[in-house]
């Protein structure tokens, strides 16, 4: 029967005796294990905010009414032409309206789907904004601003204002703030946007909105969806976008296609619209796991070795101990034994440094005119990755240390002793 208080006192003795040693294999697992927990806290947290300013302003399905040309043109009604060459000069799409037909029942019907969590339905328009002789091509943007606000994080990249100053004021806008920088207008200011017709309506600026992507904050503004209707000089039913938010997002592409071929019209899921973002997200995720790993093998060689030289440094000792009586499996075990020590402790300490650095991490300022919402670098402490790093420790110092203490056991004691 092994007897651990005495096992685990003479592995103890050893550690000891070789405090340098020891300390020096312990810091390899406090450093491997400090910088996985720094590094993956960070680099999800960062992932994270990114996934949070990309997705977030992007429905988990978008519905809109696409103009293309034809897939059939006239010629290939044809048969007698098949075979031919055609000729057919400046050919146009037809003639149709950008809004989404019968918008109004598909909103209704939408609203009773369970699967469903919220619906916003949107008119976009294409107009100049002008303030005196400055000009600027950009898109103009009618919203239930509450509903948006309910199923978006829109209401964190309102900069200046409040949304229900918008939802108030049917003559009001919520101006993209590029816009506002470009043409040196601040909240109470009053901006001119003129239709593609020539038409101009003065628009009070109630707030500054700042999504942190320039190109939408340099032409992009909201107001009230009654406004651009009554800017187009369009009826309430005209919506040109329906944005759907679903209680499960995994269910949007399933989804989305279900709802193309019911209403006969484009629907893009969020996985569509991000497709080449969460391949980036994917790669860094596999880059930052890559170099944590790396750090922590890094970290069990070391043990390895340091394990390895401590068992000739105690040949003699491990001769004298199986002379006594001890087992091969005996001085295994008391090997073994210093090396998950060396594991526990080193693991404990480096989760106490990583969870340390994170912290200083978090409380870092990082302010940027593009993410006026961010104050601090972003991190994620999730508990998860702190028991992944103990058990990583453990698990790397055992497989360190069962080599070095399988070689241990198998040492003959007389060949020891003879000098041999």
């Amino acid at each position: 029967m092994t007897n651990w208080p005495v096992i685990l006192n003479i592995a103890k003795t050893h550690l000891l005796t070789k405090l340098k040693s020891t300390l020096t294999a312990a810091l390899g697992v406090t450093f491997g294990i400090g910088a996985y927990i720094t590094l993956v806290s960070f680099m999800t947290g960062l992932n994270a905010m990114l996934d949070d300013l990309i997705l977030n302003q992007t429905p988990h399905i978008h519905l809109y009414n696409e103009i293309k040309p034809t897939e059939k043109q006239p010629a290939a009604l044809y048969d007698e032409f098949q075979q031919s060459f055609q000729f057919v000069h400046s050919i146009k799409p037809k003639q149709h309206q950008k809004k989404i037909h019968n918008a109004l029942p598909i909103l209704s019907y939408l609203k009773k789907d369970r699967k469903i969590k919220g619906v916003t339905p949107q008119a976009r328009a294409q107009i100049f904004y002008i303030s005196g002789s400055i000009e600027i091509g950009g898109s103009l943007i009618g919203v239930s601003i509450m509903d948006e606000i309910r199923l978006s994080n829109i209401r964190d990249n309102i900069i200046q204002g409040l949304p229900e100053d918008l939802e108030n004021n049917d003559t009001g806008i919520l101006l993209g703030s590029g816009l506002a920088k470009k043409m040196s207008l601040k909240v109470g200011d009053r901006v001119q946007v003129s239709t593609v017709k020539g038409d101009l309506f003065p628009l009070k600026i109630v707030g500054l909105y700042q999504s942190g992507v320039a190109e939408v904050d340099n032409s992009q503004s909201f107001v009230n969806l009654k406004t651009v209707q009554r800017i187009l000089g369009e009826t309430q039913n005209y919506i040109t976008d329906i944005n759907i938010k679903l209680n499960d997002i995994e269910d949007a592409s399933a989804y989305s296609k279900q709802l193309a071929s019911l209403f006969s019209i484009t629907a893009t899921s969020i996985n569509e619209a991000n497709a080449q973002f969460e391949t980036g997200t994917n790669i860094r995720n596999l880059i930052t796991y890559a170099v944590s790993i790396t750090l922590l093998i890094v970290a069990g060689f070391g043990i390895y070795n340091i394990l390895n030289m401590l068992i000739y440094e105690k040949m003699k000792d491990i001769a004298i101990l199986k002379a006594l009586g001890f087992s091969g499996t005996d001085v295994q075990l008391i090997f073994m034994s210093q090396a998950m020590i060396i594991g526990l402790v080193g693991g404990l300490l480096g989760l106490l440094v990583g969870f340390g650095f994170s912290v200083l991490i978090d409380h870092t300022s990082f302010k940027t005119e593009a993410l006026p919402t961010i104050d601090t670098y972003p991190v994620d402490f999730s508990l998860s990755y702190y028991v992944i790093g103990i058990v990583f420790a453990l698990l790397s110092t055992f497989i360190a240390g069962y080599l070095p203490a399988n070689k241990a056991r198998k040492i003959d004691p007389v060949k020891i002793i003879r000098g041999t």
